[in-house]
């Protein structure tokens, strides 16, 4: 377990606190009447629109595990072969070996406002996670906790997508930059790819040109710092959980757009 002021998480760590401190306090102050609460509920509701279209997984509990919300990533990621598992509205873990560094950690972050950094699990399925706290809110007596699941891969499938769109490439090339952004050699995407090892590296070639990377390495790195973002295919999903009478949003329908090149892009 570290502390997250001694990783790169902080900087990450201290996005999510800055967002959680816009929230409106549990207390409201002054006039309260059925419009105001009507505005913040709609504002709650934005707010969770926000967090599920980033392809990360956000939890939001308290010194006891309760989970008060999590986003979509974190409910797809937190499958069986997670270390954190789900257990109706409370948050445990797979191994009786994590039980312990996980309610340290909530403990630290609820009552004493410490940050940590946890490495739960073993082998393929070992994952990061890191415990944030967030400063109470109203009257509140300790602080939220949030949790940011560590990403099992470096770039994420629908993200280099939209890099691929982006930047004019060939099916075949963005097949050979997802092989490159999992690990893979290009001896290794040539037989996944059942084709010689020339075609690959030309076909490398012919990515790097478009896309200004001066090497593979530097073409991975491009992907992996762009914006995690979550399908547009779940959108449907979310407006069908939207409270009723609620106004469906319109990227349910049409899904997101993004502007790269002066082209849009839609997921």
């Amino acid at each position: 377990m570290l502390d997250l002021h001694d990783t790169r998480s902080a900087h990450v760590a201290e996005f999510y606190a800055g967002f959680a401190a816009t929230l409106p306090a549990t207390r409201s102050r002054g006039y309260a009447g059925p419009e105001r609460r009507g505005a913040a509920s709609q504002q709650h509701r934005r707010m969770a629109q926000m967090l599920d279209t980033l392809d990360h997984g956000l939890l939001l509990v308290d010194a006891e595990g309760r989970i008060a919300h999590l986003n979509k990533a974190a409910r797809r990621d937190l499958d069986s072969q997670h270390p954190l598992q789900l257990a109706g509205d409370h948050l445990g873990t797979r191994q009786s070996a994590d039980s312990v560094p996980l309610r340290e950690a909530l403990q630290g972050a609820a009552h004493r406002g410490l940050r940590r950094l946890l490495m739960l699990g073993e082998g393929r399925q070992r994952v990061s996670v890191a415990v944030v706290p967030l400063a109470p809110l109203g009257t509140e007596s300790q602080h939220g906790v949030a949790l940011l699941l560590g990403r099992r891969q470096v770039c994420e499938e629908l993200t280099v997508d939209w890099y691929a769109r982006a930047h004019n490439l060939t099916m075949a090339e963005t097949a050979v930059i997802k092989g490159l952004c999992a690990d893979f050699t290009p001896q290794e995407i040539a037989q996944r790819q059942g084709v010689g090892l020339a075609t690959i590296r030309t076909q490398i070639g012919s990515i790097r040109q478009k896309t200004g990377a001066g090497s593979i390495r530097a073409l991975v790195r491009q992907v992996s710092l762009l914006p995690p973002l979550v399908s547009a295919l779940q959108a449907p999903a979310a407006a069908a959980a939207a409270p009723a009478g609620a106004e469906p949003a319109r990227a349910a329908a049409t899904g997101p757009t993004v502007r790269a090149n002066g082209r849009a892009l839609h997921a």
